[in-house]
């Protein structure tokens, strides 16, 4: 019996070499520039955001050159070799994050059995996610992170509407049974467009609508 943790859409990922570098990224990409975030102390990172409507929004997230080192390596892969080396030729889309009321159920699903569940928290705002074990995205940022928001409000609502949206997510892996279960037992196979390519290493990409019409990432 395949266990069940249903999860909506919560943000998606960009990664940068510096905070600047990705807001800028953004802003040239998609017309409208994310608004500073934070800090997260625990992490060694900071972020901006900008809201795509409909309760979703966009993260740019770099490590911040001002924050001690962490505890645990940060999340997000941003401590592995092969995002920083990926990170040299520009910000990329890293992952996407879902949320859920149940987090504590996350381990009932075998592709996240290994994961710790850590309180975090930037500013008035707390949640939980589920970090990998050695930091990395799930399955190469095929299968999204998972937070819990423990806090009545959710950062999508101080951010100011913007004409930008997140039409389509689009995973290609060579084999993508595994993780087409997983995401169907999170109620997700309607958000990401699972699509296979035995040829190819697996990649996330993103559809946006934006005032300069059609963007992908």
């Amino acid at each position: 019996m395949t266990h069940r943790l249903p999860c909506v859409l919560d943000h998606i990922v960009i990664g940068a070499r510096s905070l600047d570098e990705g807001r800028q990224f953004v802003g040239d990409l998609l017309g409208e520039a994310p608004c500073e975030g934070g800090r997260h102390a625990a992490m060694g990172t900071h972020n901006a955001l900008l809201g795509l409507g409909d309760g979703v929004y966009l993260e740019v997230i770099a490590i911040d050159p001002e924050g001690e080192a962490p505890q645990w390596p940060r999340w997000f892969s941003l401590d592995h070799d092969a995002t920083t080396e990926k990170l040299q030729h520009g910000p990329r889309l890293l992952t996407w994050v879902v949320r859920t009321d149940r987090i504590d159920r996350l381990l009932e699903l075998d592709a996240y059995a290994d994961s710790n569940v850590r309180p975090m928290s930037r500013g008035s705002l707390r949640w939980q996610f589920a970090f990998s074990s050695d930091g990395r995205c799930f399955a190469d940022g095929i299968l999204p992170h998972v937070i819990q928001w423990d806090t009545d409000s959710h950062p999508a609502e101080a951010l100011a509407g913007g004409r930008c949206r997140l039409s389509t997510l689009v995973a290609t892996l060579p084999d993508d049974r595994a993780v087409r279960e997983t995401l169907s037992a999170m109620d997700l196979l309607g958000v990401i467009d699972c699509r296979t390519d035995r040829g190819q290493a697996p990649v996330l990409t993103a559809e946006f609508t934006t005032p300069r019409g059609i963007v992908r990432l």
